[in-house]
């Protein structure tokens, strides 16, 4: 008879859960670690909203990697019996022409995605509460939406935890990847057959040399409108809005599914202290998010602010995402810089394909990076997958 083989994952976020879902469905026998009450409200997977679209500047990689996220998106629905995602499609502005917007156009078209460029003198006409004061260029995508994070970090925890993934509550003091242990700050260890650090914004702190000067936390704030009545309908029916600057701009989650209208910053802080800071938004700090908004929404004055809060992501340079096997039979996955929500089922499928194949962990950094395209037997060990 095989011995059942054993997971150990550090960090119940959306990549830790993703992970304990595949690897349970390829029977290993998972633990999950996690410090807070799940969802843990610290977390950076933690929000009403994440998006998922193909648009992705020059980082070709990462928009070949789309089609296959939303592949194991649908495997995530069928797993928990609900569809957490609202379909948006995709506005994209910029001031300026090149950049970003020009990149995307480019690689879009060439990979046979609907891109379709709208006259900036068309904006407000078709997106009334939008002004078109400034914009240089403009397009759309008629996929691309609203993942429906807290619902789904729930519900998979909920599934798992019914289906025998042990979620213990503890603060880690320090993880070993040789050993494939983790020391609680009570001293006391957990070790398995596979360890999986998922640590998010924690991790350069929890795993030092593995990832210091690669990866950061990131001080993030997000502010949630209430449009004024005469603009409520067109948010309600609105694509996600990509406001583009040359430096910096900012992004809007339309309000779907009973969620608010929600805006953020494209810059990363690099900043903060992802365990100690208070999630709180300061006033300085919301005003900020503001004052980029503001010049875009037609009767800005008129749209109430109902919160704001602090997330913090884990940041790496180029904004390439690390997976990799840190020793034998331990993994690390980080710096997801705020856009790695989308691929987290796909990555999780990946990790669990590439535990039991050396050949296919060797290529899962150069995939996970963007970089390379999948090694040969990646994506069919995707598609096997019990």
């Amino acid at each position: 008879m095989v011995a059942e083989r054993s997971a150990l994952i550090l960090g119940a976020g959306i990549m830790g859960l993703c992970s304990a879902w595949a690897l349970m469905r390829a029977g290993w026998r998972v633990r999950v670690v996690e410090q807070s009450p799940i969802p843990n409200p610290r977390g950076a997977s933690v929000d009403q909203h994440r998006l998922i679209r193909h648009a992705y500047g020059a980082q070709a990689g990462y928009m070949r990697m789309v089609d296959p996220a939303y592949a194991a998106w649908r495997m995530i629905w069928a797993t928990l019996g609900a569809r957490h995602y609202v379909e948006t499609g995709v506005l994209a502005l910029a001031n300026h022409q090149g950049g970003w917007l020009a990149e995307s156009r480019v690689a879009l078209r060439a990979d046979g995605h609907g891109c379709a460029d709208v006259p900036p003198d068309q904006i407000t006409t078709r997106f009334p509460m939008l002004s078109d004061a400034g914009i240089a260029a403009a397009f759309t995508l008629p996929r691309g939406g609203v993942l429906l994070a807290e619902r789904i970090v729930a519900g998979l925890a909920a599934h798992l935890a019914a289906r025998g993934v042990v979620f213990e509550a503890a603060e880690v003091a320090a993880a070993q990847p040789a050993r494939k242990t983790l020391r609680l700050v009570n001293g006391a260890e957990r070790s398995a057959d596979l360890l999986v650090l998922a640590a998010g914004p924690w991790g350069p702190r929890l795993l030092g040399t593995g990832l210091a000067g690669r990866v950061v936390p990131s001080r993030q704030i997000l502010v949630r409108l209430e449009a004024p009545a005469a603009f409520c309908a067109a948010w309600e029916a609105a694509p996600m809005l990509l406001d583009l600057a040359e430096d910096g701009g900012f992004y809007a989650v339309p309000p779907v599914a009973g969620t608010a209208l929600k805006i953020g910053d494209h810059r990363f802080s690099r900043q903060g202290d992802a365990g100690a800071d208070p999630r709180a938004a300061t006033p300085s700090e919301i005003e900020e998010i503001l004052a980029l908004a503001r010049p875009r929404l037609i009767n800005a004055e008129a749209y109430r602010v109902l919160g704001a809060q602090a997330c913090y992501y884990d940041v790496e340079d180029r904004e390439e995402f690390i997976l990799e096997a840190a020793a034998p039979g331990c993994f690390i996955m980080s710096g997801f810089s705020g856009h790695g929500f989308k691929f987290a089922p796909l990555l999780g499928l990946a990790l669990a394909a590439a535990a039991e194949d050396n050949a296919l962990a060797r290529a899962l950094p150069g995939w996970a990076a963007g970089r390379d395209a999948p090694a040969p037997g990646l994506l069919a060990a995707l598609e096997s997958t019990p």
